[in-house]
């Protein structure tokens, strides 16, 4: 029958159909490339290549009607960027609800993205309260981590989906088995065209029918995919071989398929422009499809078209494949940076510090290296959580060391508490002591006693040091002020003691024949006046003693040149036998002075009684040296 023999019918015949009915549909079908069509073909439908591995070009488009993927579905690494990364538990769950009214907007990858999400963010939660738990005195080996009630939350939410997830599996199962009775039923009745060839024009309306029909169904088993798709297609082909149609609608088909292909080739290359290069891979995917459903065009435009088309299709493909191949780069350099904070966390070498200070700058550094942690993103899935367990063992570590120095401390710090607490009990009962002399030794030993003991805890230092310092200033302000009269009559003795000096001073300087009964006299008045302040005492009576000693060096050496003098003359009036008592007197006093140094080294002048001794020895051998000059000098005299 002809075309227009059909129109005459009434049947309306569309573009795709033009295309096998020809008398040249043999020749036409060895032109096309059949192993693609078979590998197509053998892909379960609602599958697509992995995003790991792109469709490439060659293999996902064709003028053959199987030769583009089926529908895709979401990959474990592409269906993660549909969602946003959760930075909150509650996040998380809000996401979990809502795959519970709607799991056909998730899948495994995403579950599994929340999980690691959640359970990182429960075990930092985890990890904050061990070392709050160590921080106040607790063992890390008695820690039990509370209840979460979120985490009960996330599981019976996770349950939910799964149970889901299930049944939407189970319905999408029985609606494939479904599928593949119609798909099947639809093949028998292929079958009976073809066994009634006279009746096949005839039936060309259903024919159109029965392969728009097979286009609406959806998907089926994947085991049947392959062994179904053939089936029908041979059937097909061989009602179009039925079919005669002129060489002039073929070549309208051609046209009108060619225009369909030059737009998809346009809409290929428009792709590779897109920034979302996952979504431009998907879109390429229904490109594709829609490719492949098109029917071919004239033989000398079929590989012009397919290279164009193919080429987009490399680009996008290449961009997609490139983008996860630089993600999985980039995993793998988050993970040699966290590998980097793993070591220089266990390098830490903390065994060596000793101040809370130097704890306290060692904490900052590890926790600015925590907070490095989580400016870097995510590593490859099987590294993920072992290089996290690392590096919280690591800072574990740490702050379990740091926990057992600073609970070392606070025992200390108690300790130090007992001893000072103990020293303020003592000084309180003291402070309303009248025994002032012991009375003050004991608090001058309480005050070298504390500044001995360590400090104690900073919120209670200043409490206890106010309390020891008051009960001293309480003790010393009562003994200042009964011992305000004795100041006073301690400084009146200073002013005459400084008196008798001054008349001491002007002895020696003007000499008198009378000095040795006023010094005397002095000395007299010396004995007499009471005590001076304490810390005067010692200063204005080693000048008094000086001066009385330079005053009786001087009436020493003018009492002995008299003598010397009374010698000289006797010597002059009895000749040589004078001389000669003076240098028995000389050897005699040579020989004092010898003794006297002698006896010097057996003295011990550690005591108060053994410097005065020594001291006097010192003025009789200061004495005997000089006799020991002016009898030299006589006996020079003499003898001249």
């Amino acid at each position: 029958m002809s075309l227009f023999a059909y129109e005459a019918q009434g049947i309306r015949l569309c573009a795709s159909t033009y295309l096998y009915l020809t008398p040249n549909f043999d020749t036409l079908m060895s032109e096309l490339d059949t192993s693609q069509l078979e590998v197509a073909a053998q892909a379960p439908e609602g599958t697509t290549a992995s995003a790991q591995a792109p469709v490439s070009s060659d293999a996902a488009a064709t003028d053959s009607p199987a030769a583009a993927t089926p529908d895709t579905v979401n990959t474990p690494s592409e269906s993660t960027e549909k969602i946003p990364t959760p930075t909150t538990k509650a996040e998380v769950l809000t996401l979990l609800r809502q795959y519970v009214e709607q799991p056909e907007t998730s899948d495994r990858a995403i579950l599994d993205r929340l999980r690691n999400v959640f359970y990182r963010l429960h075990n930092d939660e985890i990890g904050k309260a061990r070392e709050a738990f160590v921080a106040e005195g607790g063992k890390a080996e008695d820690f039990v981590p509370p209840v979460d009630p979120d985490e009960q939350e996330y599981k019976r939410l996770v349950a939910s989906v799964k149970e889901v997830r299930a049944k939407v599996a189970a319905e999408a199962e029985a609606t494939r088995q479904a599928n593949l009775k119609k798909k099947l039923a639809l093949i028998d009745e292929l079958k009976q065209m073809v066994a009634q060839p006279e009746e096949i024009d005839k039936k060309y309306d259903r024919f159109k029918a029965l392969q728009a029909e097979w286009k609406e169904i959806g998907n089926i088993p994947a085991e049947h995919v392959t062994e179904t798709w053939k089936n029908f297609h041979h059937y097909v082909e061989q009602v179009y071989d039925l079919l005669r149609l002129n060489h002039e609608m073929r070549a309208y088909d051609f046209k009108k398929n060619l225009e369909i292909k030059i737009g998809l080739c346009e809409a290929a290359e428009k792709l590779a422009e897109d920034e979302d290069v996952v979504a431009a891979f998907h879109a390429l995917q229904k490109l594709h499809q829609e490719f492949r459903e098109t029917g071919p065009v004239a033989k000398e435009q079929r590989e012009e078209i397919w290279n164009r088309f193919k080429a987009a299709s490399t680009i996008v493909n290449k961009r997609h494949q490139d983008f996860f191949l630089g993600r999985k780069q980039e995993e793998e350099e988050n993970l040699n940076k966290k590998t980097q904070l793993c070591e220089q966390v266990e390098a830490l070498n903390f065994d060596a510090l000793s101040s809370m200070a130097e704890w306290e700058a060692m904490s900052q550094l590890v926790i600015g290296m925590q907070n490095e942690w989580k400016t870097i993103g995510f590593t490859p899935r099987k590294q993920n959580q072992v290089i996290f367990e690392r590096f919280r063992t690591a800072c574990d570590r740490f702050f379990s060391a740091k926990a057992h120095y600073f609970r070392s401390l606070r025992e200390k710090l108690a300790d130090n508490l007992a001893q000072k607490t103990a020293l303020c009990e003592r000084a309180e009962e003291l402070k309303d002591s009248t025994d002032w002399s012991n009375t003050t030794n004991a608090f001058v030993a309480l005050q070298a006693e504390w500044k001995k003991i360590g400090p104690v805890a900073h919120k209670v230092s200043d409490a206890v040091w106010k309390r020891f310092n008051t009960a001293c200033n309480a003790f010393f302000d009562r003994k200042k002020e009964a011992n305000s009269g004795v100041h006073e009559e301690e400084q009146a003795n200073l002013t005459k003691k400084l008196d008798v000096i001054a008349r001491l001073q002007q002895l020696a300087d003007e000499g008198s024949e009378q000095l040795q009964q006023a010094v005397k006299a002095l000395q007299t008045e010396w004995a007499a006046i009471g005590h001076v302040p304490f810390r005067k005492k010692e200063k204005i009576y080693r000048t008094y003693r000086n001066l009385c000693d330079k005053i009786y060096d001087t009436l020493h050496r003018e009492a002995g040149r008299r003598r010397v003098d009374n010698i000289a003359r006797r010597a002059a009036q009895t000749g040589g036998s004078e001389v000669q008592r003076l240098q028995r007197a000389y050897e005699s006093k040579k020989a004092e002075i010898q003794t006297y140094e002698t006896n010097l080294t057996f003295l011990n002048s550690k005591s108060k009684a053994g410097n005065s001794l020594v001291a006097d020895i010192e003025r009789r051998i200061q004495t005997l040296r000089n006799d020991l000059e002016i009898i030299a000098e006589k006996i020079k005299e003499v003898q001249g």
